[in-house]
């Protein structure tokens, strides 16, 4: 769905190089989705889901534990497999969060044991299919727990096709956590605190970003975690464009937030109460948002990962809507 206009358009997704112009900019999310899901047994013989948030060093990462009993510092959980046996050591808790030592690094241990983490809406085990489904055509870096989903509508074909246009294409990674999916549960939006995920902006990309408003063209975010990123550079180095370097992003985007780099936006339709259905209100405006919503229920568009997408331009009365 086209919404860069007055009147909303219904557009297949092949059509977007036709919306773009050649001083535009588009910009991906290269982040590449891990088989974060691990299934184990506790010490103490009952089952534990593993669900991995975040590494934070070669043998170490934060972790969602599902469990029926809190589990203590010591304690360790049990991998088996065909490919092998290895145990998990609980070294602490963090907030919601367990950390956990691994006897291997983290991504091998992933590699043998692990699962893709699909969103906790689909309500099926992920199979063989899923592990390349539930990828972007321009992943490269490991460490994303969840598909930055407006990425999946792209294709190598695509691409090119997008290239021909003459709009050019730059990338930055941030390594998606499972907090992606937490709702919002507060009335008060000033108490919600959201996950902290690491991003990365080459400098090849601040150096399109600062040429293409320079000479007048629009940054298109390919979805919302590339908007968080470029938005976060901003505010972390009080400059009016994105510099270049490693970030930690807690940012939680409201009505009313002052967008100062990206123009437009390709997402995909969202749950509703949650942060990214909230980033996308503010980018576009709330009205012209759940106009969306209810024509694309109306046209039974399909909704979240695997759904259909909108291409958004950013409303500058939106930033007076609080």
């Amino acid at each position: 769905m086209d919404l860069t206009a007055a009147t909303s358009r219904h557009r297949w997704i092949r059509e977007l190089p036709g919306l773009l112009q050649p001083e535009d900019l588009l910009v991906v999310n290269d982040t590449q989705v891990i088989k974060a899901r691990l299934r184990g047994v506790k010490d103490s013989g009952g089952n534990a889901e593993i669900l991995v948030e975040r590494i934070i060093d070669d043998n170490t990462a934060l972790c969602q534990i599902r469990v029926s009993k809190k589990l203590l510092a010591g304690r360790y959980i049990l991998l088996e497999s065909a490919a092998g046996r290895e145990r998990l050591e609980i070294l602490g808790r963090e907030g919601e969060f367990y950390r956990l030592a691994f006897p291997l690094p983290v991504l091998e241990v992933l590699e043998r044991y692990g699962h893709t983490p699909l969103p906790p809406y689909i309500a099926r085990p992920a199979d063989e299919a899923d592990l390349l489904r539930y990828q972007t055509v321009f992943n490269q870096h490991a460490g994303a727990v969840a598909a930055p989903t407006a990425g999946l509508h792209f294709s190598a074909d695509l691409l090119s096709r997008i290239a021909q246009r003459g709009t050019k294409l730059a990338m930055l990674t941030l390594h998606v956590g499972a907090g992606t999916f937490q709702p919002i549960r507060v009335s008060d939006l000033s108490q919600h605190r959201m996950h902290a995920e690491r991003y990365c902006i080459p400098v090849t990309t601040a150096e399109a970003i600062q040429e293409v408003k320079h000479r007048g063209g629009k940054v298109i975010a390919v979805g919302t975690t590339v908007v968080r990123a470029l938005e976060s550079a901003i505010q972390k180095s009080c400059a009016e464009l994105p510099c270049a370097g490693w970030g930690e992003t807690e940012l939680f985007i409201t009505p009313g937030f002052q967008f100062k780099c990206v123009d437009a936006l390709v997402t995909n339709f969202h749950l509703p109460a949650s942060s990214l259905l909230m980033l996308v209100c503010a980018f576009a405006g709330y009205e012209k948002v759940m106009g969306a919503y209810r024509l694309a229920v109306e046209n039974q568009y399909r909704f979240f990962s695997y759904g259909d997408a909108m291409l958004l331009s950013r409303s500058e009365e939106a930033k007076h809507e609080l």
